[in-house]
């Protein structure tokens, strides 16, 4: 039920943030006198609709966008005599752009907004300090760091060791530690497969007085990393509510973050394709980005967790927050149909004027959309080429969040 209330809640927050999208191409239009008859969440056949002045808004079956239709947004389109005064290809420069850029402008908004609410209600993340006292101990050596544990994997070196929660690492290999960067690495340094002396405080309990025990390990190697099958216990964790002043400058550093992040994920992402269907799939940014359904899922593991309550609200706007931005950069790319390539031709024909202006000549006009159609299509092709290939890679091989 719980992962069912999370996949729910997602699809709700992602409509909520194509219709800010959209929503800011139809008030910026309207505010400027241009023509907007189509207002709709969705595509395909018609769920529900209502007329409102010159505008219908409504829901279509498959929730997989939206769409603002504004009279003469391109000049291949044919509109009546009568309305073509408020056609968008006859606007200014300055308010097209501004219309094209306001659904960019929403979604970066609404991430900000969501960030500062994260902050003064939820609070903003202590992390607090990890010791060397043992927290879990796993019970298997997994394929990748980020699998889980499946039928047939070995026992994990601390497991096998006889390491417990609650034992504290008082040295590793004959080496004293008294910090978690000092157990990292110790282990490592430390050779797989070759044991290693371990010396742990370990709490009184049923069975005797608490007192130093001395374990062998045998670290294993997982991708590329030495494993030894603990977590550390973190202590002074938790979250810290901040006021307005503090939670705008975490909410701005947050987006760049994020802005960062998701330009990384897209730039290695041609790389990741051949470990989409791998199990380390998400050892790269690249092979972390994921489709609709992917984060429907993600959303639904975040609340089917044996999380706190406030770690699943954190994590949860969290992805919102990541949604809304990939949204916002993803159409800014200068590609016909995005947001972006027609910001692009409008720059495009400005420049152009501005040159035709200083040699003496007439405006040129509008650019010849006819010829910018292979492109457009090329674009469509490549973008839902990447839209289906992710959807079957979540299906098929779906991301997990680390346990």
């Amino acid at each position: 039920m719980a992962f069912l209330f999370g996949a729910v809640a997602f699809v709700v927050a992602l409509l909520a943030s194509v219709m800010l999208h959209e929503g800011g191409h139809l008030l910026t239009a309207k505010r400027f006198g241009m023509k907007a008859t189509q207002y709709f969440v969705g595509f395909g056949p018609t769920l529900w609709s209502r007329r409102r002045g010159e505008t219908e808004y409504g829901v279509k079956a498959i929730p997989l966008g939206g769409f603002v239709k504004i009279v003469g947004y391109t000049p291949l389109e044919e509109i009546d005599e009568a309305d073509r005064p408020r056609a968008f290809y006859r606007q200014p420069a300055g308010r097209r752009a501004i219309v094209i850029g306001a659904g960019v402008a929403a979604n970066f908004a609404f991430a900000f907004v969501l960030l500062m609410v994260m902050a003064m209600a939820v609070g903003v993340r202590v992390p607090g300090s990890a010791s060397t006292t043992v927290d879990q101990v796993s019970a298997c050596v997994p394929a990748t760091l980020q699998d889980v544990c499946e039928r047939g994997r070995p026992p994990s070196p601390a497991k096998e060791a006889g390491l417990r929660a609650g034992d504290r690492v008082v040295s590793f290999g004959g080496t004293r530690v008294r910090t978690w960067a000092g157990l990292r690495a110790a282990i490592a340094a430390a050779p797989p497969g070759r044991p290693v002396q371990v010396v742990v405080e370990r709490p009184s309990g049923p069975g005797g007085a608490a007192g130093p025990v001395t374990l062998t390990v045998r670290p294993a190697r997982v991708a590329g990393e030495t494993f030894l099958g603990m977590s550390a216990k973190v202590t002074g964790q938790g979250y810290e509510r901040v006021g307005p002043l503090n939670a705008t400058v975490f909410a701005a550093r947050g987006v760049g973050t994020a802005v960062a992040g998701i330009g990384r994920a897209l730039a290695g992402l041609p790389a990741a394709i051949p470990r989409l269907f791998s199990p380390d799939r998400g050892s790269t940014p690249g092979g972390q980005v994921g489709s609709v359904v992917g984060a429907t899922d993600v959303s639904g593991q975040i609340f089917s967790s044996h999380s706190s309550g406030r770690d699943k609200i954190a994590l949860f706007l969290s992805l919102v927050v990541s949604v809304n931005i990939f949204l916002g950069a993803l159409n800014v790319v200068p590609l016909l149909p995005l947001d972006g390539g027609h910001l692009a031709v409008v720059a495009y024909e400005r420049a152009r004027a501005r040159i035709a202006r200083l040699r003496g000549r007439p405006d040129p006009g509008t650019v010849d959309m006819t010829r910018l159609l292979p492109i457009t299509y090329l674009a469509v092709l490549v973008l839902v080429g990447f839209g289906v290939l992710l959807i079957l890679a979540d299906l098929v091989n779906p991301l997990r969040l680390p346990q």
